[in-house]
């Protein structure tokens, strides 16, 4: 690959990467200033005691733009153009989230702890270009995805305004500055706190099911019963409690398959509940299995996708008939922290123009789903206010048994 030195750094880049690369330096510069600015403020409003220690008005003066690679037809447009042609060579169907933005993590930043934070920002930027009403209320206004310190200090606020009473003390209220991971329960309660319908939902064994809860109120997924459950809240590895020497449960939902799914006997019927959930909430159940290889696009949002240790996000799902009568299932999914490639977001542009590649990065197989609980973020539509708004302070889950 041809590569070229930054006149600022005299770091060797790729070519393709060196306007990028060198525009961040005066980027940082700025990004610098400001996170300095907050944390003054932070500083004199914490020594004076003050229970509201930034303003709302002065994080969104504050706040920037997070630096990512910026893929110039959209990754979401380069996918559809691979699945499609991909369909000229077989029967499949595959549904899509609209428009999302790759954040990576980055070596010098956040590698190994800021994978919850990036896929917040994939969530964000989908939010942001598809939802008038999002836009209106997500960060001030601004129009833009913030940098991961003002997320922090945006959960913060969350936290400060009552939501998540538990995850608040498992962190002491406080996050800003600060590589603590997170998991899908501050994910919830950050946009939660913009009014946002954010909704999860678990899976896992059956002898798990007293640590979960229910959520009120929620759109998909069959009704449950409200139980007394263990409040346990943070990352994943905190959130979920581990059980080792736990049989798998038997529930699989019939409903999607006109054929039998090659991954529906044996140690894949429990993971394919969650594909068999993902299919349905990105086809809102309008699109069948069967019928001609078609591509579409949903009005749905990507998925904030956690397991033990690690999270990703989800932003669609292909079937594939086989001739012999069962269909194979595809997550497909943007991982922050995908170092398996030199150069992450511009890797994987280069591999979807080219139609080269690309499956590797993206697609993930019922078989990859060897975690024994999982945790998912949804968005519904709307924004909520007075009581419903009130009732979104305490994030519960919806459960279903793997």
């Amino acid at each position: 690959m041809e590569s070229s030195v930054c006149p600022f750094c005299r770091l060797s880049v790729p070519s393709s990467e060196l306007q990028w690369h060198a525009n961040s330096h005066f980027e940082d510069e700025d990004k610098e200033a400001n996170d300095m600015e907050l944390g003054n403020q932070i500083q004199i409003a914490s020594s004076s005691g003050s229970t509201d220690v930034v303003s709302i008005s002065s994080l969104i003066g504050l706040q920037t733009r997070s630096n990512f690679y910026h893929v110039k037809d959209g990754l979401i447009s380069l996918l559809r153009n691979c699945l499609e042609l991909e369909a000229r060579h077989n029967s499949s169907v595959t549904i899509l989230s609209g428009y999302v933005d790759h954040f990576q993590s980055l070596p010098s930043v956040d590698v190994g702890w800021g994978c919850g934070w990036r896929n917040i920002q994939m969530l964000s930027s989908h939010l942001l270009a598809h939802r008038k009403e999002a836009r209106k209320v997500l960060f001030g206004e601004s129009g833009f995805v913030p940098d991961i310190a003002f997320l922090q200090r945006w959960l913060e606020i969350a936290w400060e305004s009552g939501f998540d009473p538990p995850g608040a003390q498992h962190f002491n209220c406080k996050i800003y500055g600060t590589n603590h991971r997170i998991g899908t329960t501050e994910c919830a309660s950050l946009f939660r706190s913009f009014g946002l319908r954010a909704r999860v939902v678990d899976f896992g064994p059956k002898e798990s099911e007293l640590l979960y809860l229910s959520v009120p109120g929620s759109t998909l997924g069959q009704p449950v019963k409200q139980r007394n459950a263990v409040r346990v809240s943070g990352p994943m590895d905190k959130y979920v409690h581990r059980q080792q020497g736990l049989n798998k449960g038997r529930h699989f939902c019939h409903s999607l398959h006109n054929g039998k799914s090659d991954n529906s006997k044996g140690k894949s019927e429990g993971p394919q509940v969650l594909i068999d959930w993902v299919w349905n909430y990105f086809s809102d159940k309008g699109l069948t299995i069967s019928g001609s290889s078609q591509v579409v696009v949903s009005d749905r949002a990507p998925l904030y996708f956690q397991h033990d240790g690690h999270s990703r996000t989800i932003i669609g799902i292909q079937v594939k008939h086989q001739k012999n009568g069962t269909n194979q299932f595809n997550l497909l999914v943007l991982d922050p922290s995908d170092v398996s490639t030199t150069h992450g977001t511009v890797a994987l542009e280069r591999s979807l123009k080219t139609n080269v590649g690309w499956q590797k990065l993206i697609k993930r197989g019922v078989h990859t789903l060897k975690k024994p609980q999982y945790q998912l973020c949804y968005i519904d539509p709307g924004i909520a206010s007075g009581e419903e708004l009130n009732e979104l302070k305490t994030i519960n889950s919806i459960f279903f048994e793997l």
